[in-house]
C-alpha cells in the first residue's frame, strides 16, 4: 500500500518533476553530475553550477550545488535570528519538500509562493527545517510547531 501511495505522489509530482530533469540535464553540460537518493526520494543533480548555494527542489529532482546532500546547513529560523537551531542535513530539509511536492503535485510551486516564498515567514521552509530538525513535520500545518 505505501509503494502505491509512493507511486501516486511522484506521478502527481511529474510536472515539476519533468522542469527540474530539464534543469539538470541542462547543468550536466556545465559539470551536475546526477545520481538517485532512495534516501532523498529524488534524482539528485549534484555540483549543479547555478544559484547562490545550498540546493532546489523541482518535484522528485534536487538540483544541489555542492557535492552531495550531507552538507550542513542553517535553517531559516536560524538565520533570521528567531531562535538557535543546530546546523541539519541539507537533503533532509530537500527531502520535505519532495514530499511536499508528492503532496500537492502541480499546485505545489504557486501555493509556496503564495505562502511566502523563499523565506522564514513561508510554512513550507519552516516545516521542512522541523522535518530536517526532528525527523518528523514536513507538512506544513500537521500540528504544532517545534523550534
Amino acid at each position: 500500500m505505501r509503494g502505491a501511495v509512493l507511486a501516486l505522489g511522484v506521478l502527481w509530482a511529474s510536472p515539476w518533476t519533468l522542469a527540474g530533469l530539464l534543469a539538470g540535464v541542462v547543468g550536466t553540460l556545465a559539470g551536475a553530475r546526477p545520481r538517485f537518493s532512495l534516501r532523498d526520494r529524488a534524482l539528485v543533480f549534484s555540483r549543479w553550477p547555478w544559484g547562490p548555494g545550498g540546493a532546489m527542489t523541482l518535484g522528485n529532482v534536487i538540483l544541489a550545488t555542492g557535492v552531495d546532500l550531507d552538507a550542513g546547513c542553517s535553517t531559516y529560523e536560524h538565520r533570521a535570528g528567531r531562535c538557535i537551531h543546530p546546523p541539519v542535513r541539507l537533503g533532509d530539509h530537500e527531502r520535505a519538500h519532495v514530499y511536499q511536492y508528492m503532496l500537492l503535485g502541480p499546485l505545489f510551486v504557486p501555493v509556496y509562493f503564495l505562502c511566502g516564498g523563499i523565506s522564514v515567514r513561508n510554512p513550507f521552509e519552516r516545516a521542512a527545517d522541523r522535518y530536517a530538525l526532528h525527523g518528523r513535520g514536513w507538512w506544513p500545518w500537521a500540528g504544532p510547531s517545534s523550534s
